[in-house]
């Protein structure tokens, strides 16, 4: 394990077995200002995790000892931090695996450095939501109030809440029927793009823009799991599929 300290920007922990890349990987990030934690296998980067708390895990799928699908699922058990997937595959399989473990997003090699550090900054912006979050075009679509079923709480403008879901703006906590339910950071996005429309549907290319910052046709299985990893969280009736289209945060009747 290989530390380089440079504490000005968030600091990025890289898991990658092939030496040459994960040298020429670690080399690009650092000429980016990012200061990089290396490790060469998956029980290494649990290591290297508890050791450094870093703010970013860029992973490789395919890890000795520990792959890297196993090793996101491990960190997922006490962690929300953004995870990154690599992989050399664009097996369909490869790719929903590393997502439903819990990565935010992956990237397929060999990719441009500029690519690479562009998508790490797009996963780091969701991890600093703001309380003024500006919920996107969907909120001008809906004229309904924040609070749609609980009159007795007019004041609490940080407060969405449809159906028992309630969603807090400025602590960016989420409750189900008054329990706390940890999300990811990308998870919490995806929430608050469907919270600030209820019952509107967002349509997936939408939601690669608006959570993922993708402004091109990426590939939409990442939002399909995300929702999916949403549903297991907060109850699978709450978002509706509507086919051909995408989906939307269902009101009550």
């Amino acid at each position: 394990m290989t530390t380089a300290a440079a504490p000005a920007q968030p600091h990025i922990l890289l898991v990658e077995d092939d030496e040459v890349i994960r040298e020429a990987t670690r080399m690009a990030l650092e000429r980016y200002g990012f200061p990089v934690t290396t490790a060469a296998d998956g029980l290494e980067g649990l290591e290297a995790f508890h050791a450094v708390r870093p703010d970013l895990l860029l992973l490789d799928v395919m890890l000795p000892l520990l792959d890297g699908v196993g090793l996101c699922r491990r960190i997922r058990e006490e962690s929300q931090l953004p995870i990154l997937m690599m992989s050399a595959r664009t097996d369909p399989v490869d790719v929903v695996s590393g997502l439903e473990a819990g990565a935010d997003d992956y990237v397929v090699k060999p990719f441009e450095s500029a690519v690479l550090v562009a998508r790490i900054r797009t996963v780091l912006r969701r991890v600093r939501v703001a309380p003024a979050v500006d919920p996107g075009p969907a909120a001008a679509v809906t004229p309904a109030p924040e609070v749609l079923d609980d009159p007795v709480a007019p004041s609490a403008a940080s407060l969405r809440t449809v159906d028992g879901l309630q969603v807090d703006t400025d602590s960016m906590e989420v409750r189900v029927d008054g329990r706390l339910v940890p999300l990811t950071p990308t998870e919490l996005r995806l929430l608050l793009e469907f919270t600030a429309a209820p019952g509107i549907v967002l349509e997936r290319s939408a939601l690669l823009e608006r959570v993922w910052d993708y402004e091109w046709g990426a590939d939409t299985r990442v939002v399909d799991v995300h929702v999916q990893r949403l549903r297991a969280k907060i109850g699978s009736g709450r978002i509706e599929t509507v086919r051909g289209f995408g989906y939307k945060l269902r009101r009550p009747a």
